[in-house]
Formats: C-alpha cells, structure tokens, sequence
C-alpha cells in the first residue's frame, strides 16, 4: 500500500482519463481484478477477463470505450487501460533512485586501479571491477558482480546482483542487467578431429549491448568468435534466454523466456520470439517477423507471422492443428473407406 492517497478525480487528470463514478472516492493501491479491494485499482485490457468486472471490489477500473459498464462501479475510460494504470503505478510508487541501501564504493569492493568510475557510480558489496573497465555516471552495479578487463558500461545503468561481464564487452546507456546474466561467454564452438576428439575454437571477438536495452536473468549470451554478438537498442530479452556468438539483435526486438538463437543469426526491426523458440544458425528473421511460442525456425523468414516445427506462416499452422485435432475421426474415416475398397 502507497503512502499517498489521490482521488478519482485527480486519477482521472492525471492520467488524462474519462471518470465514470465518484470523482471524491480515494485509492491508495493497485491490484488485479480478483484481489482489488474498494480503495485499490485495477484495469481490465484483455477481453477475457471481463466476466472479473461482475465481481470485483476494486475502486476504480481502467478500460476503453469498447468495454460494457456494469453499473455500481467506478470506471477511468481510456484509450490504454494498461498505460493509465501503469501511469498510476509510478505516481504512487516511484521508482527508487538506487535498487539497494548501499550508497557509493562498498568497501568489500575490489576495483583495480586502472579502472576509472564517474560521478554518482555505486559499486555493492563483493563486487569485482577489473582492469581498464570504465564505468558512465550514475551506473548501479550490484553485489556480486563481475566486470572484466576491458569492458565498458555507459550512463544510468542497473547491473543487478551476481552479473558476470566478461573482457572486453562494451554495454550502452540505460541497460538493465537482471541478476545471474552471463554476458559475454565463450561461444559453443568445437573442432572434431579423425578421433573424434573436440578441440576448443577461441573466441576472441566480443559482446555489444546499445542503449535502452534490458536482459533477464540468468540469460547468457556468448562473445563473437572474430567479431561482436550485438543487441541493438530498445531490444527487451526476458529470463533464460540463450543467444549463441555473432548474434545480431535488431533495434526494439521481443524475445521472450526459454528461446534460443543458434551462432550467427540476425533479426531485424521489431521482431518478437515467443518463449521457447528455437532458431538454427546462420539465418535472418527480417523486420516484423512474429513467432509463436514453441516454434522451430530453420530458414531465413520474411517480414509475417510464423508457427510450429518447422515454423510456417501463421494462418498455415493452424489450419494444420485444426486438422491434427480431427486426426482419429480421419483414421476412422479412412478404414471404412479401405474396407469398402477391400468389399467392392
């Protein structure tokens, strides 16, 4: 619960929403739908959820106009529900300034003294800054962490607790580092001799993560055998995700837990990967291409909705799960066609 109390009147200036109800009713929470109480809010921007407006208590719920009122309630019309509410997440709880209590160097830190901190930088306890590393202002490494020889970490930067960034990486403005990423481990890359013996391949080329770009946690992405993996900017990649050396994320791409990219693989602009998508080496995923979670991709893709092992357009695929779903009536089907055959 929020320390601050704001009324449905103020809510609905603030985030420039259309009041339905009692404009002096006051909230000081948010919750969803089924756990709202009267002095909470909540929104509802999924159609499938509208059966929790006949028995919600929250105090106020954002939804659009396309949504039909239930009489008794307080409702904040919008365009963006979920943009409203998040508006009101912030307002009543701001983001902290530090993730952690501690405030400047810890004294358990080891900094080595080539490396150079600006202004504002917090380094957490146990934290390990190795040789020639260079940290922007107002970075936030956490405890735990590691940044190797080499490495660069930009402005405004949250690097949560137990992060290992190897040599040489090189990480923009504003990135968000989740605990437990490995960034910049040493591609999978194996020479197989007449024995069958595999003789490691060095990995000499590096990591690149720009701007405005968030990676979850216990993510690992592999450093370049000759050149940089990079993750360009506004990229989001969620929890456990894999991406093999020489990677190129293209700017604002989704990708979502579980999905692993093979060596080598581009994306374009705007591409999203639902979780546990697996895409093989080498490849292209041009600018707006969408694939369901599960998928199997095998061959470069042009800008479309993809689906299924392998992956095939959209539409496609679930024309074939409808058919897969009818499978056993089209066996049934298929006997008493052979047995008539057989009869004639």
């Amino acid at each position: 619960m929020s320390k601050k109390n704001i009324s449905l009147l103020e809510l609905a200036s603030l985030t420039k929403s259309r009041l339905v109800g009692h404009p002096d009713h006051l909230i000081n929470n948010v919750s969803d739908l089924k756990t709202a109480t009267e002095h909470d809010v909540s929104f509802l921007s999924n159609l499938r959820y509208q059966h929790a407006l006949k028995e919600t208590r929250a105090g106020v719920i954002f939804v659009d106009a396309t949504i039909q009122l239930i009489e008794g309630k307080n409702y904040l019309i919008s365009e963006s529900p979920s943009n409203a509410f998040q508006q009101v997440v912030e307002f009543l709880f701001p983001p902290r300034q530090s993730p952690s209590g501690f405030k400047g160097i810890h004294p358990t830190a080891v900094i080595h003294e080539t490396a150079i901190l600006a202004k504002g930088v917090t380094i957490g306890p146990h934290a390990v800054i190795d040789e020639g590393v260079r940290i922007e202002e107002g970075t936030f490494i956490g405890a735990g962490v590691y940044i190797g020889p080499n490495s660069a970490v930009g402005q405004s930067c949250l690097i949560y607790p137990n992060v290992t960034i190897r040599e040489d990486s090189q990480i923009g403005n504003r990135v968000i580092i989740q605990p437990g990423a490995v960034i910049g481990s040493c591609g999978f890359g194996y020479l197989t001799d007449h024995e069958g013996k595999h003789q490691k391949l060095n990995q000499v080329g590096n990591v690149i993560i720009e701007d405005d770009v968030e990676i979850g946690a216990n993510t690992t992405i592999d450093r370049a055998r000759f050149k940089y993996t990079k993750i360009k900017k506004g990229s989001k990649i969620d929890n456990l995700v894999q991406l093999g050396h020489g990677v190129e994320i293209g700017e604002h791409n989704i990708i979502v837990a579980q999905t692993g990219i093979a060596g080598s693989t581009s994306t374009g602009r705007y591409v999203v990967l639902a979780g546990q998508v697996a895409v093989a080496g080498h490849l292209h995923l041009e600018d707006g291409v969408t694939v369901a979670g599960k998928s199997g991709i095998t061959k470069s893709l042009p800008s479309g909705k993809y689906g299924g092992i392998p992956a095939i357009p959209i539409d496609q695929y679930n024309r074939n799960q409808v058919f897969l779903r009818k499978i056993e009536h089209f066996v049934e089907q298929l006997k008493k066609l052979s047995e008539q055959i057989h009869r004639c």
